[in-house]
Parts: structure tokens; C-alpha cells; sequence
């Protein structure tokens, strides 16, 4: 985080980032503490806890469906926030200030998680793998949409829509982090809750039935709170991916598949890797910002593919 906040279009002289932030002992500049403080440390900040909530976010779904590829992205919730944003920016404008992309994006987001789970209720009783293919056909359904949203709206919007697509984290303020940072809070206030019901999915569903877990309640109450956490995070950054898929992976080998031990250790992988591909995004092109979205699909591609060989 310290590396994402000293690398920049601007850059800083030596020794001003630990003047800055009280470290040192030569008075920092205001122009300097203004760069951090209004620019770099809120995007950090968004970086770190937008990697923390779609890593958590992946766990639990990877959990709830026993499928290992499972992310929010599989299941429709980042097409309908993507669907929501590009109608916003080619169809309605700019009407409710700087709030309107997040708004639309997140109102989109929880519209696709209604769909997925008014289709996961008709199919309860059909086992975790029908769960996937709902998430699939909403996601296919919302990306119809967005790409005919982009077709026939507005020609000059079209890079609008490509870098808010592919992720960024240029939204960062101190005036929305509080969205992220609640739908963190959503997510570890679901954790503390369930997780002994996660641990016992962990066995199979013959198993976490006869100790006593509603199965289709406790998937209804994962794929709710992913949802809410998934529409928040996406309504500030736009689409990233790979991250939910990834992370929980990287986590597992370190620390077991119990919840309790997991679940903390995904949150800070997924803040370390995000915030890296953040200072990667700024610099790989640098002056010009790469979308961070590119950098995650990248990585999770060739992750997919260790996968694939690996076993």
C-alpha cells in the first residue's frame, strides 16, 4: 500500500511521502499532501478493500455451490452492474451528479442477483451445479443487453464504456469508500455468523443436512450477501474479475479449507494482489493508466491454466 501510494503520474521527491505522512523530519509540501491524501491513499484504500470483498466473496460462493471456479463473476452479478452503468452513460447522462454510475451500476447488480435467485428458488431441489448454470444464463443475458446498449447508443461514450468494462479504481474518494468498506463489513458480519454452517458444507450435503443446516436457506444467504457486497464493490470500480476465483486457491494451501482460518487470509490476499495490480496499472503504460481489469484477467487466465495442468 505504501508502493501504491508513492508511485503516481506525479512523481514524489525523496523523502516527501514520509513527510507526509508524519514520518520524517522536513515539513511536506501542500501540494505533495494533497496528492496523497485526496488522490493516492483513497485508491489504495479502494484497491485494498475491493480485492478483500471479491476475494471473500469467491470463497463463499466456491463454498456454497462445491464448485471451484465459482466467482461472482459466473453468476450474472457483475454483468447486470456492467448492464446498469452503460445505460446510464449512453441513455440517461449525467443526472444524479457524481453518484449516478454508482447508483446504476448497483441497482443493475441487484437486479441480476433477483433473476439468479428467483431461478435458483424454482430449482432448489435439483442440487448446487443448477445454481451455476442460473448464474450463466443471467449472465449471458445481461452481457446481450450491454452489448446492445453499446451498439446503438452514443458512438462517443464508447471509451467511457470500454475502461469502466474492463475495471479502475479512478473513482476513489473519500466520499464512497464508506460503500466498500460497508460491503466488507456485510461480508465479515455474514462470516462470524455462519461459518460453522460453511464448515459443515464442507463435508457434502448429506452431511451439513444431518448436523442440522438448512441447505437452501444458508445458499440463499451467501448468494444475498455476495450479491450486495458484489453490486457495491463493482458500483465504485466497474468490472474486475479473476480475483474472487483466484484468491481462495492461492489461500488454501496455506492455511486448510476451514472457514475460520480462510476466510481472513483470502481478504488480505485479494487486498495484496489488487493493490499490485493497481501500482502495475499505473505504471506498465504509465503516463497513460491501464485498466486493472486487464491486468486480473491476465493473471487469472494463466492461474486457470496451472490449474487445468496441474491436476
Amino acid at each position: 500500500m505504501l508502493v501504491g501510494i508513492a508511485i503516481g503520474a506525479t512523481r514524489l521527491p525523496d523523502g516527501q511521502l514520509m513527510a507526509v505522512l508524519g514520518l520524517g523530519d522536513r515539513p511536506a509540501s501542500p501540494m505533495i499532501a494533497r496528492i496523497v491524501f485526496e488522490l493516492r491513499v483513497p485508491r489504495v484504500l479502494l484497491a485494498a478493500l475491493t480485492g478483500a470483498g471479491l476475494a471473500l466473496v469467491g470463497a463463499l460462493l466456491q463454498t456454497a455451490t462445491r464448485n471451484e471456479l465459482a466467482d461472482p463473476f459466473l453468476f450474472g452479478l457483475s454483468s447486470g452492474a456492467s448492464a446498469g452503468a452503460v445505460a446510464v452513460i449512453t441513455r440517461l447522462g449525467d443526472r444524479l451528479g457524481n453518484w449516478t454510475l454508482p447508483i446504476a451500476a448497483f441497482v443493475g447488480g441487484l437486479v441480476s442477483a433477483i433473476a439468479v435467485m428467483l431461478l435458483l428458488r424454482l430449482q432448489q431441489h435439483k442440487g448446487a451445479e443448477r445454481i451455476v448454470i442460473s448464474g450463466l444464463a443471467i449472465s449471458f443475458l445481461f452481457g446481450a443487453m450491454t452489448n446492445y446498449l453499446v451498439f446503438t447508443g452514443d458512438q462517443r461514450a464508447a471509451s467511457a464504456i470500454l475502461f469502466w468494462s474492463l475495471g479502475g479504481l479512478g473513482l476513489a474518494s473519500w466520499q464512497n469508500l464508506w460503500l466498500a468498506a460497508a460491503a466488507n463489513l456485510l461480508l465479515i458480519s455474514f462470516i462470524c455468523l455462519r461459518w460453522r454452517s460453511l464448515d459443515a458444507l464442507l463435508g457434502g450435503e448429506q452431511t451439513a443436512v444431518s448436523l442440522g443446516v438448512q441447505l437452501t436457506r444458508l445458499r440463499s444467504e451467501v448468494f444475498l450477501c455476495c450479491a450486495l457486497a458484489t453490486s457495491a464493490l463493482v458500483a465504485l470500480t466497474g468490472v474486475i474479475g479473476f480475483v474472487g476465483l483466484m484468491v481462495p486457491h492461492l489461500a488454501r494451501p496455506l492455511c486448510g479449507v476451514r472457514h475460520l482460518p480462510l476466510l481472513p487470509l483470502s481478504a488480505v490476499i485479494g487486498a495484496l494482489l489488487l493493490t499490485a495490480g493497481d501500482v502495475l496499472s499505473r505504471t506498465l503504460m504509465a503516463p497513460q493508466e491501464l485498466p486493472i481489469g486487464v491486468i486480473t484477467a491476465g493473471l487469472g487466465g494463466v492461474f486457470v491454466l496451472m490449474i487445468l495442468f496441474k491436476r
